[in-house]
């Protein structure tokens, strides 16, 4: 990427952060990924070999440390790169504000199950843990279904049936849950306007507990004009 050609620090950190996917590479990284798979669920639309570029030139950087071990290669943030973290929540702020208008190609189950599953609330889970079931009837296929199994020492999304009893299934258009999601609308609201939960009184009950929202959803957003 050619670079600004001006000493101002702004033009100097742009020359790194402004190439596409870069932010969010750094995102999931503050997120907690640390394995390229991870990273690759983050970014699910990026090519593996445009995340490894990324990764590589992150890393020259010293934004970025590559560490290999018994597990295999992990990646985690230097000094440098967590003091991005204002940085990345000034712009998620800034975006759920400003810029709530959702495209068609913006609404992905994948990354909102992964976004879901990373922010549940374990504790709040019965001992046991539970099978969260979602369905996209606006979905083709598949990609239609999807599992979050969580016990009180993590979860996991799953694409295919896990095989295991289901504690709460979750029916939705994509766009309402995505919209719930960031805030957009409220639990209530989502049950007037097409949300299904189905399952045992206690899990219905629990379910919103469970479920904890973007770290955006509580942004303001502005007035109608």
């Amino acid at each position: 990427m050619a670079g600004y050609g001006q000493f101002c620090p702004v033009a100097k950190a742009m020359e790194l952060l402004d190439e596409r996917w870069t932010l969010l590479v750094v995102r999931e990284l503050l997120m907690g990924s640390r394995r390229f798979s991870e990273l690759q669920r983050g970014v699910p639309r990026m090519s593996p070999a445009l995340l490894s570029k990324r990764l590589r030139r992150l890393t020259r950087a010293g934004v970025v440390d590559r560490v290999a071990g018994p597990g295999g290669v992990q990646y985690a943030l230097t000094l440098a790169g967590r003091e991005l973290l204002p940085v990345v929540e000034s712009v998620g702020r800034w975006g759920a504000r400003w810029v709530p208008e959702l495209g068609e190609t913006d609404l992905d189950p994948h990354l909102l199950l992964w976004d879901m599953h990373r922010n549940l609330n374990l504790a709040a889970l019965p001992e046991s843990g539970a099978v969260l079931e979602f369905r996209f009837p606006d979905v083709p296929g598949a990609a239609g279904r999807w599992w979050l199994v969580a016990t009180s020492g993590g979860a996991d999304v799953c694409d295919a049936d896990p095989g295991q009893p289901v504690t709460v299934t979750v029916s939705a258009p994509l766009r309402l849950l995505v919209q719930w999601w960031r805030g957009d609308v409220s639990w209530p609201g989502a049950l007037r306007t097409g949300l299904i939960v189905q399952g045992p009184s206690w899990a219905r009950r629990a379910l919103p507990g469970w479920l904890r929202l973007s770290p955006f959803a509580e942004v303001p957003r502005p007035a109608p004009a």
